[in-house]
C-alpha cells in the first residue's frame, strides 16, 4: 500500500469519526450497510474507469450509460418477465457503447475526452427520447431483489462487486493483459515499438469500462425499481474524481484498483455523512467539485514528482559515466 493510499485511509477514519459525532444515526450497522451498497454501484463503474485511465484514456459517457441502461433494462424486464434477460441486455448495451467509443478514438483518432463528451450528450438525448422524461416503472416483482436480496447473507450488490473487483484485480496484477494495459498507458510509443497492438488493447479497455458502467446502471435500476431519465447525471465526474484521488493517473500507466476502492469509499462516506446531517444538496455539489479539483491537483503533483525523480536518475547516470 502506497503512502497516498495510507493517507486516504487515515482521512476516511477522520471522516467517520467526525460524522459519527455530528449525526447520531451515522455510525450504525444499517447506515454502513447502505453506504457499502452505494459503494458497490460506484465501484462497478470505478473499476472500469480505472482500467481505461491506465491506458491513458477517459470516458465521460458512463453517467449517461447508467441512465440509458437503466431505462432499457426496465423495458426488457417488463417485456420478458426475466431479470436475467435484463442483465444480459445491460451487458450488450454496454458492449455496443464501448465498441463505438473505441472505434471513434482508435480509428478516427478523436481524443477520448471529446469523443465521450459527445457520446454523453447523445446517450442522454436517447434516454429522453425513450422516456419523454417520465420514469419507466418495473412491473416484475423480483427485479428489486437484485438490490434488496442476499446471497450467503451478503447483499447481492456487494456480492457482485466483490466478484468484479477480485476478477479485475487478478487480471491487472497477474496476467499478460494487465501488463500490456500498464505498458500502453506508461509509454504508448514504446508499446508499439515492442509489438503491442495498442489499438486493440484500448478497444478492450473501452468495452470493459462501458460494460461495468452498465452493471452499475443495472444495480441502480433495481434499487429504484425503475428506469429514471435523470439517473447517472454527474456520475462520471464523481467516479473520475474518486479514482484519481485513489492514485490513478490521468496520463495513464499508474494506478491500482485498491486505490480506487479507497477513494470511492471515502467519497461515499462524505456524501452519506452530509445527507445524515441534512446539509443542502447544493453544498454537496460544492464538495464534489472541490474534490475533483483536489484530485487533479494531486495527480499533477504526482506527475511532477515522477518527472523530477526521472531527471535525478538521468543526472546520476551521467555523473557515473563521467567518473
Amino acid at each position: 500500500m502506497s503512502w497516498d493510499q495510507s493517507a486516504l485511509l487515515i482521512a476516511m477514519v477522520v471522516v467517520i469519526i467526525f460524522f459519527s459525532l455530528q449525526a447520531p444515526y451515522f455510525f450504525t450497522p444499517l447506515n454502513f450497510l447502505n453506504v457499502f451498497k452505494d459503494v458497490s454501484i460506484s465501484l462497478a463503474a470505478g473499476v472500469g474507469m480505472t482500467v481505461l485511465l491506465l491506458v491513458g484514456d477517459v470516458d465521460l459517457s458512463i453517467g449517461s450509460t447508467v441512465g440509458l441502461v437503466g431505462v432499457i433494462v426496465c423495458h426488457a424486464v417488463n417485456a420478458t418477465g426475466s431479470v436475467f434477460i435484463g442483465f444480459i441486455t445491460a451487458i450488450g448495451v454496454g458492449a455496443v457503447i464501448g465498441t463505438v467509443n473505441a472505434l471513434i478514438v482508435t480509428r478516427l483518432n478523436v481524443n477520448s475526452l471529446i469523443c465521450t463528451l459527445g457520446m454523453m450528450t447523445i446517450l442522454r438525448g436517447i434516454v429522453m427520447i425513450l422516456t419523454q422524461a417520465v420514469a419507466v416503472q418495473v412491473l416484475v416483482n423480483n427485479f428489486k431483489n437484485v438490490s434488496a436480496g442476499n446471497i450467503l447473507s451478503i447483499p447481492i450488490p456487494i456480492f457482485i462487486i466483490i466478484f468484479v473487483f477480485l476478477f479485475f484485480f487478478f487480471l491487472l496484477q497477474f496476467t499478460t493483459f494487465g501488463r500490456y494495459v500498464y505498458a500502453c498507458g506508461d509509454n504508448k510509443d514504446a508499446g508499439k515499438a515492442a509489438g503491442l497492438d495498442v489499438k486493440k488493447i484500448k478497444t478492450v479497455c473501452f468495452i470493459i469500462c462501458s460494460v461495468l458502467a452498465s452493471v452499475a446502471g443495472f444495480i441502480l435500476a433495481a434499487k429504484m425499481n425503475s428506469g429514471q431519465p435523470n439517473a447517472g447525471v454527474g456520475f462520471e465526474f464523481a467516479i473520475i474524481a474518486a479514482v484519481i484521488l485513489g492514485g490513478t493517473s490521468l496520463s495513464g500507466g499508474k494506478g491500482s484498483l485498491l486505490g480506487s476502492l479507497i477513494g470511492i469509499t471515502l467519497l461515499r462516506f462524505v456524501t452519506n455523512g452530509m445527507i445524515m446531517m441534512n446539509i443542502d444538496s447544493y453544498w454537496q455539489n460544492v464538495v464534489s467539485g472541490s474534490v475533483i479539483i483536489l484530485a487533479v491537483a494531486l495527480d499533477s503533483n504526482r506527475a511532477r514528482r515522477k518527472e523530477m525523480d526521472s531527471e535525478k536518475l538521468v543526472k546520476l547516470a551521467e555523473e557515473a559515466e563521467e567518473s
